[in-house]
This record gives C-alpha cells, sequence and structure tokens, in this order.
C-alpha cells in the first residue's frame, strides 16, 4: 500500500495538529498526543502508532504514548523496550523501515527480531527526532494484518509529525522547570514565588503590570466571537501570542491556526499564497496549491504585518472579508471558506490610509476590535519576570546556570528604553548569557552599539546608578550605611564593577569624606 492521497491533505492535517499544540496547557497535553497518533494512523492507515524515547544511563528505550485500532493493541506507556538495534539507529539518527519483518532486519538484530515476531509486525518505520541537538525520541507507526511498503514521503511526513509532538512535550517540560525555578529565591536580587507567578492563565505570556492585564482583559472579552481583531503595537511587542490566545481562547481552537507574514511574501506572490492557484496559472505554477484561506477553513488565520499587502490583494481580500468566496489564480471556481481574521501590524494604518497605501474600507472591515499592545518601555515592572523566564527557558541549551542578577543590573535592564521590546531583551540577554561563565549575570559586556543609540546603552545607566548610589553612601564600600549593601553586592563585586565601567572615586569625594567624618567626631 502506498500514500495516494495529495500533499494539500496532509498539510491540512499537519497544520491541524501545529493548531492543537500551540499554547496548550499542560493538562491537555497527554490527550492532544493520543489524538494526533490516532489521526497519523488514520492517515497512513496503519494498526498502531507510538512514540518513544531514550531515558536513563545506559539509554533506554521507553514507551512514552501509543494509539492503535482494531484488535491490535497500543504499547503499555512507560515500558521499557529492550531493543539495543533500535536504540543505537535513533541515537545515530537514521530511520529503520521494514517492509517484510522479520526477513527485513539484519542478523544482528536478534531482540528485535523476537520483538516483531512476538508482537505479530507485519511491517514497521521508526524516525528518530532531533531536539536540542540530540536525538533522544522517536516516532514509530506499523501494520499487523498485511505488508506494506515505505515510500520516502512518508517517512518526511512521519517526521514531520514526531517532530510537532517532541516540539510541544519539550515546550511543555521547559514550562515546568522554569516553575520550578521562578519559585526558589536565588538571592534578594530574585523573584519572590509569589512574584513568579503571573496572575493570569495565559500560555506563554509573561507579565503581570496593569497596561498588560488591560490587553489581557480585551483578549479574553472578543476571544469568544468571531469578531476581526486587529492588533497593534510595535515590533517585538508578542502581538503573535496575543493571536494565538485570540484562537486558543475562541469556539475554533480545535480547527486550524494559520499564519502568513505579508511582509515576507513577495508582492507577485501574495495573491497565490492567500488564495491558491491552479497548475499552470503562472510560470513556475507546476502543481496546484492550496492557499492559506482554504488551509484555514473553520478556524483562524493571522495575517501579520497586514499594512504591507499591495492595494491589488487589499481590494480582493475585502470580498473575502465581505462574503467569504474567493478563486484561486486560473480558476473559475468560487470557493467557500468560514475563517475568523486576526490581523496584526506595527505601522500605523491611518497613516497609510491618508497616503492612500491602504484602503479604508478594508481598515474599517479589520478593526472591528482594535487592541493596542503596550510597549516594553510601558511595562517596565514585567522585566523581572520576563528576564528570569528567558534565563530559565534558555539555559539548559546554553549550558549556563544563572542564579543571581544584581540589584544595578536589574535596575539598568529596567531603565533601558528597548526599543526592540521583548525581542531586543531576549536578543540582549542571550548575549550576555553566553558570555557570563558564572553564576551571576553581566550585560556590561555586550551593550555595544547594537544595543541602541549611546545615550540609552544600558552601561551608561548601570554606571550613572552605581556612581550615583556610592554618591550617596559617601563612597564608602565597607562599613555602616556603604554602597555595596544598597546595591545589594557583596564589596569585592562592587569594586570590580567599579573598575570594569571605570567609576573612580572623586578627589573632592575624599576630601568631603574626610571632612565629613572630621565634624562626626
Amino acid at each position: 500500500m502506498t500514500d495516494s492521497r495529495p500533499d494539500g491533505a496532509f498539510e491540512s492535517f499537519v497544520i491541524r495538529l501545529t493548531s492543537r499544540f500551540t499554547g496548550l496547557p499542560s493538562h491537555q497535553m497527554n490527550e492532544a498526543v493520543h489524538q494526533a497518533l490516532a489521526e497519523l494512523i488514520a492517515f497512513l492507515g496503519t494498526e498502531r502508532a507510538t512514540f518513544v524515547e531514550l531515558q536513563g544511563d545506559p539509554p533506554m528505550v521507553v514507551t512514552t504514548f501509543s494509539q492503535a485500532v482494531g484488535e491490535v493493541t497500543p504499547f503499555p506507556e512507560g515500558a521499557i523496550l529492550d531493543l539495543p538495534f533500535m536504540r543505537d539507529q535513533i541515537m545515530a539518527g537514521r530511520p529503520v523501515v521494514y517492509s517484510r519483518l522479520p526477513d527485513d532486519l539484519p542478523q544482528e538484530a536478534l531482540e528485535e527480531r523476537e520483538f516483531s515476531v512476538r508482537a505479530g509486525f507485519r511491517s514497521n518505520v521508526t524516525v528518530p527526532i532531533l531536539i536540542s541537538g540530540r536525538f533522544s525520541s522517536a516516532i514509530a507507526s506499523g501494520t499487523f494484518r498485511a505488508y506494506r511498503a515505505w515510500t520516502d514521503s512518508e517517512v518526511i511526513r512521519i517526521r514531520m509529525v514526531g517532530q510537532l509532538i517532541a516540539g510541544a512535550l519539550s515546550r511543555q517540560r521547559t514550562e515546568a522547570r522554569l516553575q520550578l525555578l521562578l519559585t526558589d529565591r536565588f538571592g534578594a536580587d530574585n523573584l519572590s514565588h509569589q512574584e513568579a507567578h503571573p496572575d493570569h492563565d495565559f500560555v506563554g505570556i509573561v507579565g503581570r503590570s496593569l497596561p498588560l492585564r488591560q490587553v489581557l482583559d480585551q483578549v479574553s472579552l472578543v476571544a469568544g466571537t468571531d469578531a476581526s481583531v486587529l492588533l497593534l503595537g510595535e515590533t517585538g511587542t508578542g502581538k503573535e501570542l496575543l493571536a494565538n490566545a485570540l484562537h486558543d481562547r475562541s469556539a475554533r481552537r480545535s480547527q486550524p491556526f494559520v499564519k502568513v507574514n505579508c511582509a515576507a511574501i513577495p508582492a507577485a506572490l501574495v495573491e497565490s499564497e492567500l488564495f491558491g492557484h491552479e497548475r499552470g496559472a503562472f510560470t513556475g505554477a507546476t502543481a496546484t496549491r492550496i492557499g492559506r484561506f482554504e488551509l484555514a477553513d473553520g478556524g483562524t488565520l493571522l495575517l501579520d504585518e497586514v499594512g504591507d499587502l499591495p492595494l491589488e490583494t487589499q481590494a480582493k481580500l475585502l470580498r473575502v472579508l465581505q462574503d467569504g468566496r474567493f478563486e484561486r489564480l486560473g480558476s473559475t471556481m468560487t470557493r467557500h471558506a468560514d475563517v475568523r481574521i486576526i490581523a496584526a501590524t506595527n505601522r500605523s494604518l491611518e497613516q497609510a490610509m491618508r497616503a492612500g497605501r491602504f484602503r479604508e474600507d478594508l481598515y474599517y472591515r479589520l478593526s472591528t476590535f482594535p487592541i493596542r499592545v503596550p510597549s516594553l518601555r510601558d511595562r517596565r515592572d514585567d522585566i523581572p519576570l520576563l528576564v528570569w523566564s528567558f534565563i530559565a527557558r534558555r539555559q539548559p541549551d546554553l549550558g549556563r546556570r544563572i542564579t543571581r542578577i544584581s540589584r544595578a543590573t536589574m535596575h539598568a535592564l529596567q531603565s533601558y528604553d528597548w526599543p526592540g521590546n521583548v525581542r531586543e531583551l531576549e536578543n540582549v540577554l542571550e548575549r550576555a548569557m553566553i558570555l557570563t561563565p558564572g553564576p551571576e549575570l553581566h550585560t556590561e559586556e555586550v551593550l555595544g552599539p547594537a544595543a541602541g543609540p549611546a545615550d540609552q546603552q544600558l552601561v551608561s545607566v548601570e554606571r550613572a546608578h552605581i556612581a550615583t548610589v556610592l554618591k550617596q553612601a559617601e563612597w564608602r564600600i565597607n562599613g555602616a550605611g556603604n554602597a555595596a549593601d544598597l546595591l545589594g553586592l557583596h564589596p569585592n563585586t562592587l569594586r570590580s564593577r567599579m573598575k570594569k565601567l571605570g567609576i573612580k572615586r572623586p578627589a573632592s569625594g575624599r576630601k568631603a569624606s574626610r571632612q565629613s567624618r572630621g565634624r562626626s567626631r
């Protein structure tokens, strides 16, 4: 048996899985993975699908999830499979494809031969999955009633499904590690348990400031409707995360969530990308392609950077928004799609309308419910939580263990204007983590021109803050009321920081300090 279904059917299948796993709460993960395996079985026409992981030292093959149909039973989850040949293939990243079992197995695979006979396998494919640079899991599917050949395209498709499952599980476990990290207090500079937990249940959205809560309240109000939403805000503010939240809280959450970046598509291809095309519709159109509207049918379509759409495409988009009807390029057949639209832009659409670059009627159709996403400058209170959340998420991959951030460094991070918003903050933090070998994060070495204009650089802010505190403490680093205590630093750390930042005690300061001590006597 070979797969004769068109690529479009698999695209729709993968989009459904992607939508299902996007922003999925932890308590729904097991059910979602089981459903994904059941749909994979139906798509392939097999009888069992299993997701395994390598656990322990030395590593062993352990069944994490398994689904089966008919008289075939799933593997017990948590079962250890004594399959050394299979383990080695997974660790090496080599797919194992067998059309006739046990005949296709190599002589050295003794345990696998015995296992396949005992289980009754006729054919099987096992595809290793790469996560964080390691092949530590795999997805398998097999038949028990008849032999079958496996095509290269099927192996690729199975890998894509496995990658989606493995990625979702990895994110779930990272979030669990994050919660554990944030509930610990590494020192006075870190978040307390209460501060570490945002007072909302929006998955993946970090923060608890008033501007953010106001936006989340708006999302909660409109999510359950089919109204078009226009997300307005600077680049890097998290508009895509809010679009995910709108979809996840809607009645369409089990249907596809399709995203298209209008700024990343050449103007000549935008219409084809949105509405699809027939084979031969233009030079290079060698096959029929389903557009994003068809893929999103029944679900949600995010039009990111909608202000970059060409005027001609804007007119056709308006028609679809009005009656849900469109034609593929090269076709006269009218199609219909039931799609909820979320648009996002960092441009001023009002200015674009005045300049004749954006249709006024389209603007009012898209902005039924506009939401203005605050910049990081407007939610500085969220920066400590954002910093620790990012550290927790990235330090396993970077091989770092950051447990301390000084008050001076955190104050500097909160004082900077962040023209690139959360995206820029994450970029600066990642570079700082790479350059910080010890447990305390330092940012001064990474704050060159890329961090912004000279008068906005964090190093300048940190230098000014430390100098101000030193002046308040009359340049005392030890003793009662010293600057090190005020900054939350060890005196030796403060001396080192002063040396790095070029902060020197002025002569007048020494003289004033001596005079002050003389008067106190």
